[in-house]
């Protein structure tokens, strides 16, 4: 099993920015990529950033491509720098891992966090 705990959301303005971090413990060995996906208030979760833990890929949905980065370290933690946050990216976000490659789909991880709230105030 791999546990993910997330940390660093909050109640910024618009334009402003965050730092989420998720660490994972347990068999970390296994996991391949680690994701981000968020879920608004009446919406379904959606995908934000991917990174594969061998080479280091990321990918981005289009709505925050050029705004969020996600990247990982040495010690098995992601991040996801969120910069010229908008009142639509508001939501609670999710960090998730998968024993496959970075994939995009909310079903085809197999860990999950607890979630952090991030809400931005315009």
């Amino acid at each position: 099993q791999v546990q993910l705990v997330e940390s660093g959301g909050g109640l910024v303005q618009a334009g402003g920015s965050l730092r989420l971090s998720c660490a994972a413990s347990g068999r970390t060995f296994s996991i391949y990529a680690m994701g981000w996906f968020r879920q608004a208030p009446g919406k379904e979760r959606e995908f934000v950033a991917a990174i594969s833990w061998s080479n280091g890929n990321t990918f981005y949905a289009d709505s925050v491509k050029g705004r969020f980065t996600i990247s990982r370290d040495n010690k098995n933690t992601v991040y996801l720098q969120m910069n010229s946050l908008k009142p639509e990216d508001t939501a609670v976000y999710y960090c998730a891992a998968r024993t496959g490659f970075p994939s995009n789909y909310d079903v085809e991880y197999d860990y999950w966090g607890q979630g952090t709230q991030v809400t931005v105030s315009s």
